[in-house]
């Protein structure tokens, strides 16, 4: 599906606003928000339904956006004295905001335009001081109308923050269904909210590790089909799929360097496992990797200056940092248990890992020089962490004890807001895509 997203106005941004939400204690109390119902001066029959109906619906993932970071605690609709005009979007009675207890509002309208396009203009306003905090329009398709929600929480998020919104995303991850000796595994790709849910592979052969490519167009895997296990590009817009490389052995634990150029991943060889680069466009392949022991799950800098990966060289399954050509191999995990499947922040500065210890499987970070490690969950069994776009939410999988089911769940950098990720089946490996362009 084609979508167009287009800056109708520049964020206006008046003297440095007051209001402000920690994202550091981790243990503050969310903040009161109201985010009513967009109003469209012309209600219009569109593709996507009446634009009235699409000012509520927008206000409704904007809320459930901004509830989900556990940041914010959006008022219910149900409280609200007043129904926003279209007049009032730029022009907002705050006394009415302040008698339910918003500090912040949230505002807009929702507007077809003649060339079949809609137009959705956010506001956002400090309730106390009466200050304009951001504005924005964004110019979409009307199948896109959900893509200028999630614009709309992500430049909330932005302004309340400080730091880059996560919202207009996409996650791709493993659907999984079926009893345990026949479970069926097939690759799935979703909106971060769940939304726009849809199936990528059939089931018939095993699947795991999708990956996103920079561009978001294409997706690594590893997948079993023809009874040989080994890695695969699948591409998201066609729909084509294609496998990497030809080696005799099996390839696995796929991931694009940050160029989206290079194929990071596993082959087998003697009952080891060692990790090759794998140029797209040449085809060559360079060994990083030559010791003795499985080395895999290599995740490269958001500079693409050095890999994590795990290896077992130790004599148990631990962390390692490298340079991009191989070089300057080095362990940074150690204590108690082992580690394993890490994924360099986007920011940089931590990486996240599971933690194993006494059968136990948690989320974890660490800085890349090794110090600095917190776990960040306590579960039976979370494993296999992506991170969000702005580096500031985790997603992972975890195994229900006693029941086997598998979810998907994130949780904040401060290791609070715990919560599920709504899924059609089972799910499991998932991975975060950058912000969509």
């Amino acid at each position: 599906m084609r979508l167009l997203l287009t800056l109708l106005l520049v964020a206006a941004t008046p003297a440095l606003a007051t209001l402000r939400v920690d994202i550091n204690s981790g243990q503050q109390a969310p903040m009161p928000i109201a985010v009513p119902a967009f109003p469209s001066a012309v209600p219009t029959a569109t593709p996507a339904g009446d634009t009235a109906a699409l000012g509520a619906q927008v206000a409704a993932i904007i809320r459930a956006n901004l509830a989900g970071s556990g940041l914010f605690k959006p008022i219910d609709p149900a409280a609200f004295t007043t129904t926003v005009t279209p007049a009032q979007v730029t022009a907002p009675s705050f006394l009415n905001w302040r008698t339910v207890a918003a500090q912040a509002l949230v505002s807009g309208f929702v507007t077809a335009n003649p060339d079949g396009t809609l137009t959705v203009g956010c506001y956002l306003y400090d309730v106390f001081s009466e200050e304009e905090l951001a504005r924005q329009g964004f110019t979409v398709t009307p199948a896109g109308w959900r893509r200028a929600a999630h614009k709309c929480s992500d430049l909330v998020y932005s302004r309340l923050t400080g730091e880059n919104g996560y919202f207009d995303s996409r996650i791709v991850y493993v659907s999984e269904e079926g009893p345990k000796t026949k479970r069926i595994k097939r690759l799935a790709i979703m909106d971060q909210d769940g939304a726009n849910h849809r199936f990528l592979t059939s089931g018939a052969s095993l699947v795991l590790t999708p990956r996103f490519a920079p561009n978001q167009q294409t997706i690594t895997y590893m997948s079993f089909a023809n009874n040989r296990p080994r890695v695969w590009l699948y591409n998201v817009g066609s729909g084509r799929q294609e496998a990497v490389g030809d080696f005799a052995s099996m390839s696995f634990a796929p991931r694009f360097s940050p160029d989206g150029g290079t194929l990071y991943f596993s082959v087998t060889s003697s009952g080891n496992a060692d990790i090759l680069a794998y140029d797209i466009a040449s085809r060559a392949t360079r060994r990083l990797t030559g010791s003795s022991a499985i080395d895999t799950s290599p995740s490269p800098s958001p500079d693409g200056k050095r890999i994590v990966f795990e290896s077992d060289r130790g004599g148990t399954q631990q962390l390692y940092v490298m340079n991009a050509d191989g070089s300057g191999q080095q362990r940074i995990s150690f204590g108690e248990g082992r580690a394993a499947s890490p994924v360099w922040s986007p920011r940089g500065d931590l990486i996240a890992f599971t933690r194993i210890v006494a059968g136990k499987f948690r989320i974890a970070v660490i800085r890349p020089d090794g110090s600095g490690e917190r776990l960040l969950t306590d579960a039976w069994q979370d494993e296999n962490p992506t991170w969000a776009p702005n580096g500031r939410v985790i997603l992972f999988s975890r195994t229900v004890q006693g029941s086997g089911r598998v979810q998907l769940r994130s949780v904040d950098l401060t290791g609070v807001n715990d919560r599920r990720i709504a899924t059609p089946r089972d799910g499991s490996d998932p991975a975060w895509s950058p912000l969509l362009p």
